[in-house]
């Protein structure tokens, strides 16, 4: 069982991974996976979180990788990889629609 405490939390096990990645110049993947702050352990799993698809699907062909700095590290945690989906606002979407209609005619007030 994986505590998640002290050098074991979720953020300190993935910038181990980060670090294996630029060690084993696995470029392309280090660099994808160094922004990347969603992490966190679920059990006996360590779930990766992005938005992007392109990031996401990076790491899905670099998961071997990936499963081999968690080993590295000793542990035993499966890798599970999601891509958050992110809500538009019906309303920002009229907005936009809108604007590219009538550009500068367009006056917005109120919101934010």
């Amino acid at each position: 069982m994986i505590t998640v405490s002290g050098s074991n939390s979720a953020k300190n096990i993935w910038g181990k991974v980060v670090l294996y990645l630029k060690e084993r110049k696995f470029v392309a993947l280090h660099v994808a996976c160094g922004d990347i702050t969603n992490v966190k352990i679920e059990g006996e799993t360590l779930v990766v979180r992005v938005k992007e698809g392109m990031i996401y699907d990076m790491l899905c062909e670099g998961k071997r990788e990936i499963e081999s700095a968690l080993r590295w590290q000793g542990l035993s945690l499966s890798l599970k990889i999601e891509q958050i989906e992110e809500k538009t606002d019906p309303a920002d979407e009229d907005i936009a629609k809108l604007t590219s209609s009538l550009g500068d005619y367009l006056k917005i007030y109120g919101g934010e």
